[in-house]
Protein backbone atom coordinates (compact mmCIF):
# COMPACT_ATOMS: atom_id res chain seq x y z
CA UNK A 1 0.00 0.00 0.00
CA UNK A 2 1.29 3.55 -1.14
CA UNK A 3 0.83 4.61 2.65
CA UNK A 4 2.89 1.93 4.39
CA UNK A 5 5.63 2.69 1.77
CA UNK A 6 5.78 6.24 2.15
CA UNK A 7 5.95 5.94 6.29
CA UNK A 8 8.44 3.40 5.18
CA UNK A 9 10.41 6.35 3.29
CA UNK A 10 9.82 8.79 5.89
CA UNK A 11 11.15 6.21 8.86
CA UNK A 12 14.05 5.53 6.41
CA UNK A 13 15.09 9.13 5.91
CA UNK A 14 14.89 9.52 9.91
CA UNK A 15 17.34 6.43 10.54
CA UNK A 16 19.71 6.78 7.86
CA UNK A 17 19.60 10.64 6.87
CA UNK A 18 20.56 11.02 3.94
CA UNK A 19 19.72 8.49 0.94
CA UNK A 20 19.71 8.50 -3.18
CA UNK A 21 16.61 7.63 -5.08
CA UNK A 22 17.84 4.38 -6.22
CA UNK A 23 19.01 3.12 -2.37
CA UNK A 24 15.38 3.98 -1.35
CA UNK A 25 13.73 2.36 -4.18
CA UNK A 26 15.97 -0.77 -3.84
CA UNK A 27 15.19 -1.05 -0.42
CA UNK A 28 11.31 -0.93 -0.77
CA UNK A 29 11.64 -2.87 -3.99
CA UNK A 30 10.09 -0.16 -6.30
CA UNK A 31 11.53 2.33 -8.99
CA UNK A 32 13.06 4.91 -8.70
CA UNK A 33 10.43 6.91 -10.41
CA UNK A 34 7.53 5.34 -7.80
CA UNK A 35 10.09 7.34 -5.16
CA UNK A 36 10.45 10.43 -6.89
CA UNK A 37 6.41 10.47 -6.94
CA UNK A 38 6.42 9.43 -3.35
CA UNK A 39 8.90 12.48 -2.06
CA UNK A 40 6.92 14.68 -4.03
CA UNK A 41 3.46 13.48 -2.09
CA UNK A 42 5.53 13.71 1.25
CA UNK A 43 6.70 17.47 0.61
CA UNK A 44 3.07 17.98 -0.71
CA UNK A 45 1.70 16.53 2.80
CA UNK A 46 4.00 18.65 4.78
CA UNK A 47 6.66 16.74 5.41
CA UNK A 48 10.08 18.78 5.29
CA UNK A 49 11.72 16.65 2.41
CA UNK A 50 14.33 18.23 0.45
CA UNK A 51 16.30 17.02 -2.41
CA UNK A 52 20.33 17.65 -2.62
CA UNK A 53 21.54 17.78 -5.47
CA UNK A 54 24.68 16.52 -7.47
CA UNK A 55 26.64 12.68 -7.61
CA UNK A 56 27.03 12.99 -3.45
CA UNK A 57 22.93 14.39 -3.56
CA UNK A 58 19.77 12.63 -2.39
CA UNK A 59 16.78 13.16 -0.34
CA UNK A 60 17.09 13.81 3.88
CA UNK A 61 15.15 15.69 6.48
CA UNK A 62 15.20 18.64 8.18
CA UNK A 63 17.73 18.26 10.99
CA UNK A 64 14.69 18.70 13.80
CA UNK A 65 12.28 17.14 12.23
CA UNK A 66 12.53 13.23 14.45
CA UNK A 67 10.31 11.83 16.60
CA UNK A 68 11.64 11.14 19.97
CA UNK A 69 11.72 7.68 21.70
CA UNK A 70 12.86 8.08 25.47
CA UNK A 71 14.07 5.58 28.06
CA UNK A 72 16.40 3.63 25.84
CA UNK A 73 19.64 3.35 27.34
CA UNK A 74 23.14 3.04 25.35
CA UNK A 75 23.33 -0.64 26.13
CA UNK A 76 19.48 -1.11 24.70
CA UNK A 77 20.00 0.84 21.99
CA UNK A 78 23.43 -1.18 21.22
CA UNK A 79 21.34 -4.53 21.48
CA UNK A 80 18.68 -3.10 18.85
CA UNK A 81 21.61 -2.10 16.48
CA UNK A 82 22.65 -5.81 16.67
CA UNK A 83 19.24 -7.53 15.81
CA UNK A 84 18.43 -8.71 12.25
CA UNK A 85 16.16 -10.63 10.53
CA UNK A 86 16.13 -13.96 11.49
CA UNK A 87 15.61 -17.03 8.59
CA UNK A 88 13.00 -18.83 10.87
CA UNK A 89 10.91 -15.40 10.71
CA UNK A 90 11.28 -15.08 6.61
CA UNK A 91 10.57 -18.51 6.67
CA UNK A 92 7.18 -17.91 8.04
CA UNK A 93 6.39 -14.57 6.30
CA UNK A 94 7.02 -12.05 8.64
CA UNK A 95 9.90 -10.47 7.73
CA UNK A 96 8.70 -6.99 6.50
CA UNK A 97 6.50 -6.71 9.55
CA UNK A 98 10.08 -7.24 11.86
CA UNK A 99 11.93 -4.97 9.10
CA UNK A 100 9.72 -2.53 9.41
CA UNK A 101 9.12 -2.68 13.37
CA UNK A 102 13.11 -2.09 13.68
CA UNK A 103 12.30 0.67 11.30
CA UNK A 104 10.47 2.53 13.63
CA UNK A 105 12.39 1.64 16.54
CA UNK A 106 15.57 2.86 14.97
CA UNK A 107 13.89 6.19 13.32
CA UNK A 108 12.91 7.26 16.73
CA UNK A 109 15.76 6.68 18.52
CA UNK A 110 17.57 10.27 19.55
CA UNK A 111 20.14 11.65 17.45
CA UNK A 112 23.01 11.05 20.64
CA UNK A 113 22.28 7.83 21.38
CA UNK A 114 22.14 6.91 16.92
CA UNK A 115 26.05 8.35 16.62
CA UNK A 116 27.77 4.45 17.22
CA UNK A 117 24.63 2.64 15.59
CA UNK A 118 26.38 1.76 11.90
CA UNK A 119 29.60 1.55 14.30
CA UNK A 120 27.77 -1.54 15.88
CA UNK A 121 26.47 -3.03 13.18
CA UNK A 122 30.40 -3.00 11.56
CA UNK A 123 31.73 -4.29 14.96
CA UNK A 124 29.03 -7.26 15.44
CA UNK A 125 26.95 -9.35 13.26
CA UNK A 126 24.90 -12.32 14.34
CA UNK A 127 24.82 -15.44 12.04
CA UNK A 128 22.64 -18.29 13.70
CA UNK A 129 23.53 -20.97 10.89
CA UNK A 130 25.67 -23.85 11.12
CA UNK A 131 28.71 -24.41 8.69
CA UNK A 132 27.71 -25.97 5.62
CA UNK A 133 24.66 -25.30 6.30
CA UNK A 134 21.49 -25.50 3.63
CA UNK A 135 18.16 -24.23 4.17
CA UNK A 136 15.90 -26.74 3.74
CA UNK A 137 12.70 -26.97 2.06
CA UNK A 138 9.51 -26.76 3.97
CA UNK A 139 6.72 -25.75 1.26
CA UNK A 140 4.21 -26.84 3.77
CA UNK A 141 5.13 -24.27 6.91
CA UNK A 142 2.48 -21.38 5.96
CA UNK A 143 -0.49 -24.40 6.46
CA UNK A 144 1.48 -25.44 9.82
CA UNK A 145 1.60 -22.13 11.30
CA UNK A 146 -2.35 -21.46 9.86
CA UNK A 147 -3.02 -24.50 11.80
CA UNK A 148 -1.19 -23.68 15.15
CA UNK A 149 -2.64 -20.46 15.41
CA UNK A 150 -6.32 -21.34 14.63
CA UNK A 151 -6.25 -24.64 17.15
CA UNK A 152 -7.01 -26.67 13.76
CA UNK A 153 -6.20 -29.95 13.25
CA UNK A 154 -3.80 -31.16 10.37
CA UNK A 155 -4.21 -34.44 8.61
CA UNK A 156 -0.04 -34.62 7.87
CA UNK A 157 1.92 -37.56 5.92
CA UNK A 158 5.54 -38.64 6.32
CA UNK A 159 7.68 -41.38 5.18
CA UNK A 160 8.84 -43.80 7.83
CA UNK A 161 11.65 -46.19 8.26
CA UNK A 162 11.33 -49.62 6.21
CA UNK A 163 7.69 -48.05 4.83
CA UNK A 164 6.07 -46.41 2.28
CA UNK A 165 4.23 -43.77 4.18
CA UNK A 166 2.12 -42.83 7.09
CA UNK A 167 -1.08 -41.02 7.60
CA UNK A 168 -1.93 -38.87 10.53
CA UNK A 169 -4.17 -36.73 11.97
CA UNK A 170 -2.42 -34.27 14.65
CA UNK A 171 -3.35 -31.29 17.36
CA UNK A 172 -0.55 -28.78 16.20
CA UNK A 173 0.68 -27.60 19.67
CA UNK A 174 3.36 -25.29 18.31
CA UNK A 175 6.12 -25.02 15.94
CA UNK A 176 9.90 -24.62 17.15
CA UNK A 177 13.20 -23.34 15.01
CA UNK A 178 15.72 -24.61 16.28
CA UNK A 179 19.37 -23.63 14.29
CA UNK A 180 17.55 -23.06 11.03
CA UNK A 181 15.40 -26.25 11.34
CA UNK A 182 11.51 -26.43 11.89
CA UNK A 183 10.06 -28.84 14.31
CA UNK A 184 6.23 -29.27 14.56
CA UNK A 185 5.16 -30.05 18.28
CA UNK A 186 2.00 -31.94 17.82
CA UNK A 187 -0.36 -34.73 20.01
CA UNK A 188 -1.88 -37.77 18.41
CA UNK A 189 -4.18 -39.91 21.27
CA UNK A 190 -2.60 -37.69 24.24
CA UNK A 191 1.25 -38.25 23.23
CA UNK A 192 2.94 -35.24 22.21
CA UNK A 193 5.37 -35.86 19.17
CA UNK A 194 8.12 -34.02 17.55
CA UNK A 195 8.78 -34.00 14.12
CA UNK A 196 10.81 -32.25 11.45
CA UNK A 197 8.67 -30.25 9.22
CA UNK A 198 10.90 -31.11 6.11
CA UNK A 199 9.79 -34.77 6.24
CA UNK A 200 6.26 -34.31 5.73
CA UNK A 201 5.08 -35.20 2.47
CA UNK A 202 1.56 -33.71 2.83
CA UNK A 203 -0.26 -31.48 4.99
CA UNK A 204 -3.16 -29.80 4.84
CA UNK A 205 -5.51 -28.66 7.38
CA UNK A 206 -8.48 -30.29 8.81
CA UNK A 207 -12.07 -28.59 9.97
CA UNK A 208 -11.54 -30.57 12.78
CA UNK A 209 -10.62 -28.22 16.04
CA UNK A 210 -8.72 -29.03 19.11
CA UNK A 211 -8.45 -27.60 22.78
CA UNK A 212 -4.61 -26.83 23.44
CA UNK A 213 -4.13 -27.97 27.33
CA UNK A 214 -3.84 -24.90 29.72
CA UNK A 215 -0.99 -26.71 31.50
CA UNK A 216 1.36 -26.73 27.79
CA UNK A 217 3.37 -24.63 28.03
CA UNK A 218 5.96 -24.80 24.59
CA UNK A 219 8.64 -23.34 25.64
CA UNK A 220 9.27 -25.72 28.95
CA UNK A 221 8.33 -29.15 26.87
CA UNK A 222 10.62 -28.08 24.48
CA UNK A 223 13.74 -27.35 26.84
CA UNK A 224 12.62 -30.95 28.59
CA UNK A 225 12.80 -33.01 24.85
CA UNK A 226 16.03 -31.12 24.05
CA UNK A 227 17.51 -32.54 27.66
CA UNK A 228 16.35 -36.28 26.60
CA UNK A 229 16.79 -35.97 23.09
CA UNK A 230 20.52 -35.15 23.61
CA UNK A 231 20.70 -37.94 26.21
CA UNK A 232 20.12 -40.42 24.06
CA UNK A 233 22.03 -39.21 21.19
CA UNK A 234 24.91 -39.59 23.96
CA UNK A 235 23.45 -43.10 25.14
CA UNK A 236 26.33 -44.99 22.07
CA UNK A 237 29.26 -45.73 23.94
CA UNK A 238 32.63 -47.40 22.66
CA UNK A 239 36.00 -48.19 24.61
CA UNK A 240 38.80 -47.85 22.02
CA UNK A 241 42.59 -47.72 22.86
CA UNK A 242 44.02 -44.15 21.63
CA UNK A 243 47.44 -43.82 19.96
CA UNK A 244 50.16 -41.81 22.47
CA UNK A 245 50.37 -39.50 19.48
CA UNK A 246 47.02 -38.99 19.15
CA UNK A 247 45.58 -38.16 22.69
CA UNK A 248 46.48 -34.10 21.91
CA UNK A 249 43.99 -34.58 19.65
CA UNK A 250 41.09 -35.97 21.34
CA UNK A 251 40.05 -32.28 22.34
CA UNK A 252 39.16 -31.28 18.69
CA UNK A 253 36.73 -33.88 18.46
CA UNK A 254 35.43 -34.08 22.24
CA UNK A 255 35.67 -30.76 23.67
CA UNK A 256 37.56 -29.69 26.71
CA UNK A 257 35.82 -32.70 28.96
CA UNK A 258 37.58 -35.11 27.29
CA UNK A 259 40.75 -33.55 29.52
CA UNK A 260 39.31 -35.11 32.14
CA UNK A 261 38.48 -38.38 31.05
CA UNK A 262 42.36 -38.63 29.72
CA UNK A 263 43.17 -37.66 33.41
CA UNK A 264 41.03 -40.53 35.27
CA UNK A 265 42.47 -42.91 32.82
CA UNK A 266 44.25 -46.16 33.68
CA UNK A 267 47.97 -46.18 32.90
CA UNK A 268 49.12 -46.51 29.43
CA UNK A 269 49.99 -49.83 28.50
CA UNK A 270 53.37 -50.67 27.47
CA UNK A 271 53.04 -48.99 23.94
CA UNK A 272 51.82 -45.75 25.60
CA UNK A 273 48.10 -46.60 24.53
CA UNK A 274 45.74 -45.67 26.65
CA UNK A 275 41.60 -46.92 27.48
CA UNK A 276 38.77 -44.63 27.35
CA UNK A 277 35.18 -44.61 26.40
CA UNK A 278 33.90 -42.14 24.16
CA UNK A 279 30.37 -41.22 23.57
CA UNK A 280 28.51 -40.78 20.19
CA UNK A 281 25.35 -39.80 18.67
CA UNK A 282 25.27 -43.37 16.98
CA UNK A 283 26.11 -46.15 16.18
CA UNK A 284 26.68 -44.57 13.03
CA UNK A 285 28.18 -41.72 13.64
CA UNK A 286 31.03 -43.83 16.07
CA UNK A 287 32.28 -45.67 12.65
CA UNK A 288 31.80 -42.33 10.63
CA UNK A 289 34.58 -40.65 13.62
CA UNK A 290 36.65 -43.54 14.01
CA UNK A 291 37.46 -44.25 10.66
CA UNK A 292 38.36 -40.79 10.46
CA UNK A 293 40.76 -40.96 13.01
CA UNK A 294 42.79 -43.47 10.80
CA UNK A 295 45.37 -45.37 12.82
CA UNK A 296 45.08 -43.14 15.92
CA UNK A 297 42.19 -45.03 17.31
CA UNK A 298 41.64 -48.69 17.91
CA UNK A 299 37.94 -49.94 19.00
CA UNK A 300 37.98 -52.81 21.80
CA UNK A 301 34.19 -52.83 22.22
CA UNK A 302 31.54 -53.14 21.44
CA UNK A 303 32.30 -55.73 18.96
CA UNK A 304 29.78 -55.15 16.33
CA UNK A 305 31.59 -51.61 15.65
CA UNK A 306 35.17 -53.34 15.51
CA UNK A 307 34.13 -55.66 12.80
CA UNK A 308 32.25 -52.97 11.31
CA UNK A 309 34.94 -50.47 11.12
CA UNK A 310 37.29 -53.45 9.80
CA UNK A 311 34.49 -53.89 7.07
CA UNK A 312 34.76 -50.33 5.75
CA UNK A 313 38.31 -50.44 5.99
CA UNK A 314 38.75 -53.64 4.12
CA UNK A 315 36.38 -51.90 1.19
CA UNK A 316 38.88 -48.75 1.04
CA UNK A 317 41.71 -50.74 0.78
CA UNK A 318 40.01 -53.20 -1.78
CA UNK A 319 38.89 -50.05 -4.35
CA UNK A 320 42.57 -48.32 -3.74
CA UNK A 321 44.73 -51.05 -4.12
CA UNK A 322 42.89 -52.85 -7.94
Amino acid sequence: MRADRLLSILLLLQARGQMTARELAKELEVSERTIYRDINALSVAGVPVYGVPGPEGGFALVDNYRTQLTGLTEGEVRALSMLNIPAPLVDLGMSSELRAALLKLSASIPNAQRKNEEKIRQCIHLDSTWWRHHAEQVPHLQVIQQAVWENHKLHVVYPPPFATEIKRLVAPYGLVAKAGVWYLVSARNDTINVQRVSNFLDVHQSKETFERPASFDLASFWEAWCAEYERFLNDFTATVRVAPDFISELPRYFGSTIHTMIAQAEPPDEEGWIKLRLNFDSFEAARERILGFGGGVEVLQPIALRISVLDYAEQIISRYTH
